[in-house]
């Protein structure tokens, strides 16, 4: 059975390991932080086992590294010799850095299979947009997809799409909390106790997703079927349109994909 190791088990590392500890034998999973304590307490959680950052290069066959791009040099490079001793599978999920930067940075020619999930991950619900380079087998790209299938979607994305994937599936969950809490102001508004007008909100939005996805029918239908002529509904989309929220969601994808575009010059690409 395949080893896997997370560098870094943070709100996304942490989502991942956790789905991984659903697909497979916890006592396969190697996790490590910047601080022991929180890993040991992690791995408590998950059954998985807590070392230190070598120990997973020096055991595991993936290693998963849960880094912020800024982070990648100072984790990476300390462990060249043992990396390129092993040549592990490589699973990256930091933004702006591709795939041969991220061989560059371990310090030779590695499997490298970049990832970018979202935070609803955790319940098995996220979307995790992947690609793989070119020394990723079939078996391994199987095994990876096995080992995180009970995350959510996995979707193979060419690299040069991840960072505007990151932007919509990866910064969106945000971006839908936001709109949740706004319609759950909405209803506090009118009258509606707080945890009922969330409660009221999330599930709204859960099922207008779910509908959509199951029925195959474009937002525009969906918006139209609800909305009748003289009615509440289209008085509502009215006030949206009049606020600019179309252009303002646009706008704050863009802003994310620009900012994933800049994070490439941190570590030096």
């Amino acid at each position: 059975m395949a080893l896997f190791g997370f560098i870094g088990v943070g709100n996304m590392g942490g989502a991942i390991a956790k789905a991984a500890a659903r697909a497979m034998d916890a006592k396969n999973i190697y996790v490590s932080a910047k601080h022991m304590e929180h890993a040991q307490q992690f791995a408590a959680k998950i059954g998985a086992t807590a070392v230190d950052n070598a120990a997973i290069a020096e055991h595991c066959d993936y290693v998963v590294l849960g880094v912020k791009p800024q982070f990648m040099q100072e984790v990476l490079v300390p462990l060249q010799s043992i990396l390129r001793q092993r040549k592990p599978v490589l699973i990256t999920m930091a933004a702006g850095l591709t795939m041969d930067k991220i061989a560059s940075l371990a310090g030779s020619e590695f499997p490298v299979i970049r990832i970018m999930p979202n935070t609803p991950s955790l319940v098995g619900a996220g979307v995790i947009q992947y690609d793989c380079n070119g020394l990723v087998t079939p078996e391994q790209k199987q095994v990876f997809l096995s080992a995180l299938a009970p995350a959510g979607m996995l979707d193979p994305l060419p690299e040069k799409l991840i960072d505007a994937g990151s932007a919509l599936s990866g910064c969106g969950p945000a971006f839908c909390a936001m709109f949740i809490e706004a319609l759950a102001d909405g209803g506090v508004a009118v009258g509606l106790p707080r945890q009922k007008a969330l409660e009221y909100a999330a599930q709204t939005l859960l099922g207008t997703a779910k509908l959509m996805l199951e029925t195959g029918d474009h937002p525009g239908k969906m918006k139209d079927n609800v909305t009748s002529p003289g009615g509440s509904t289209i008085q509502g989309v009215r006030a949206l349109e009049k606020g600019g929220m179309r252009s303002a969601v646009m706008e704050a994808v863009i802003a994310a994909y620009e900012k994933n575009l800049a994070l490439k010059s941190i570590a030096g690409d």
